[in-house]
């Protein structure tokens, strides 16, 4: 037998590899020491043998209601995600594989890592409506790209869109990488009619350093980024910084902060609505975003999510609120489940890589439901 998480993302500790039904793992916590509950890792080991795997500190995880009703997920080729059997009980998160080939790759949630990150940017920029801009770089010296997509127009609506500011919410950046597919798709008339109306930023991923430094929620100081958006600094927090200089310039229409939630098997948004600047119109927009959600995807609902800020209370230390209020716009963070969607549940594969995708492309749907109004 055989554990190793040393590349991109990787995060487990090993105790002990002695009994192969009771093979003891630990989480690595993020930088700082506040964080953890990503993993990621290869196991190796005999075709046909059962395994136990079991992480002994998930009771003091950072969301351990996270555990309830998870499955862990895994991959023979790191293209096709299943879940495994995984129970959790008595502060310890139990992953039971039996092997089909000799090696296997667990995580919480489908990867998302940082070639596949510069691979997506790098694609994307052969289209002609496609521009990068570099902002800066992270703390441990990565880029941070900004994607324009759109000729500039200042007529035009400016729309916002960012992911990953918690680099363990791997869904968030499979997500983009859909929405940025179907946008670029010369055959697809949604984004046709948006790309007439409105300018597109993106930024993929917020958190480069802590995505392949395999963190849950922070960057390479221990910061959480979305906590940073009314005073970010270049010593703790330049990632946001940087994209709040440029939203400063471009202004900013309509905002889609790109999430994953640990406990909530749903997906939903969550909006601005506790701002200082929320007004009948912004909440008419959003009434109407959403209602185009729902008719976009079938795995949107508006049911179940956080509790609303009460009018002028909302933290705006938080990236959807800042934005709202200094843009006096629409904006939300949508959230998907780690688990499945206790609405359309897939006993296989769960909430997946795949379905992350798709709700990207239904997004523009409700976007361009929108545009005029915005």
């Amino acid at each position: 037998m055989r554990i190793s998480a040393n590349f991109d993302g990787g995060n487990i500790e090993v105790i002990s590899l002695a009994n192969p039904q009771d093979i003891q793992l630990a989480i690595r916590p993020d930088v700082g020491n506040e964080f953890y509950q990503w993993f990621n890792f290869r196991f190796d080991g005999e075709v046909g043998q059962q395994y136990q795997l079991n992480i002994v500190n998930a009771g003091t995880a950072s969301y351990p209601k996270g555990w309830e009703d998870y499955q862990a997920v895994a991959s023979y080729d790191r293209q096709h995600w299943f879940r495994l059997p995984t129970h959790y009980q008595d502060g310890k998160l139990t992953i039971e594989a039996e092997l089909d080939c000799e090696s296997i790759q667990i995580a919480y949630f489908a990867p998302y890592s940082y070639e596949r990150h510069l691979d997506l940017i790098s694609e994307v920029q052969l289209h002609s409506s496609v521009s990068q801009e570099h902002l800066g770089l992270t703390l441990d010296g990565r880029d941070m790209t900004l994607l324009k997509i759109g000729d500039g127009d200042p007529a035009k609506k400016n729309i916002w869109i960012t992911a990953r500011q918690h680099p363990g919410e791997t869904m968030a950046e499979w997500l983009v990488e859909g929405l940025l597919n179907q946008l670029l798709d010369s055959d697809n008339p949604t984004a046709k009619k948006l790309l007439d109306k409105a300018n597109f930023y993106i930024v993929p991923n917020m958190n480069p350093d802590g995505s392949a430094r395999g963190h849950l929620r922070t960057n390479a100081v221990g910061t959480n980024l979305n906590r940073e958006w009314q005073s970010p600094s270049l010593e703790k927090s330049p990632e946001v910084y940087y994209v709040v200089n440029k939203m400063h310039q471009t202004g900013v229409d309509l905002f889609y902060d790109v999430h994953g939630d640990e406990g909530l098997p749903y997906v939903f948004l969550a909006g601005c609505e506790g701002v200082p600047a929320y007004n009948d119109q912004m909440s008419a927009i959003n009434t109407k975003f959403n209602a185009a959600l729902l008719l976009a995807s079938a795995d949107f609902q508006t049911e179940f999510g956080y509790d609303k800020d009460e009018p002028g209370k909302a933290n705006l230390t938080v990236a959807s609120n800042w934005v709202g209020n200094t843009f006096s716009c629409v904006a939300n963070t949508l959230e998907m489940p780690f688990k499945d969607n206790a609405n359309l549940p897939d006993p296989f594969v769960g909430w997946s890589p795949e379905r992350c995708i798709y709700l990207g492309e239904a997004s523009l749907i409700a976007m361009l439901a929108v545009v005029d109004d915005l």
